[in-house]
């Protein structure tokens, strides 16, 4: 390694190394790296490929950036739509419940209606029942009491 890039690892805060580089000939320089701080560190390692993509700048005018960029947009398209259909699909299952509530507040109503009919009916039979019925009982009581004196 030449002067200018050459570095060192110290452990640092929270499981974090810290790079030291030798930046130019003006001194260190601190970059922090997501790692094992040192051994039993508690960090999480990163694979040292997902390190190195991070790092690299990529080539705009490169084939490889190119597929890249049209593999992500063609996931972001089919993210949006998915995401799309999926409010499309909530949209319609509302309206269909919105439908059904109609319909069965409705049958709420009707039957509210018939219940209401029903029973004034059945008071009505149960009123004219007890008028019909004559207290003969209590009637022959009081004319035996009288015979009987």
């Amino acid at each position: 390694m030449s002067e200018a890039s050459q570095q060192n690892t110290t452990p640092g805060v929270n499981g974090i190394s810290v790079i030291h580089t030798q930046a130019h000939a003006s001194g260190l320089q601190q970059v922090p790296q997501l790692g094992p701080a040192g051994p039993g560190g508690g960090g999480k390692a990163v694979p040292p490929s997902k390190q190195s993509k991070k790092s690299l700048p990529m080539d705009r005018n490169s084939d490889e950036y190119r597929q890249r960029r049209e593999r992500n947009n063609m996931a972001v398209k089919k993210s949006r739509l998915k995401s799309k259909q999926k409010a499309q699909d909530t949209l319609q299952r509302v309206n269909q419940l919105k439908e059904e509530n109609e319909r069965l507040e409705a049958k709420i109503k009707l039957l509210t209606k018939e219940l209401s009919v029903l029973k004034d009916l059945f008071l009505e039979h149960a009123h004219n029942l007890a008028d019909n019925v004559q207290p003969s009982s209590t009637e022959n009581t009081t004319d035996s009491d009288n015979a009987g004196q």
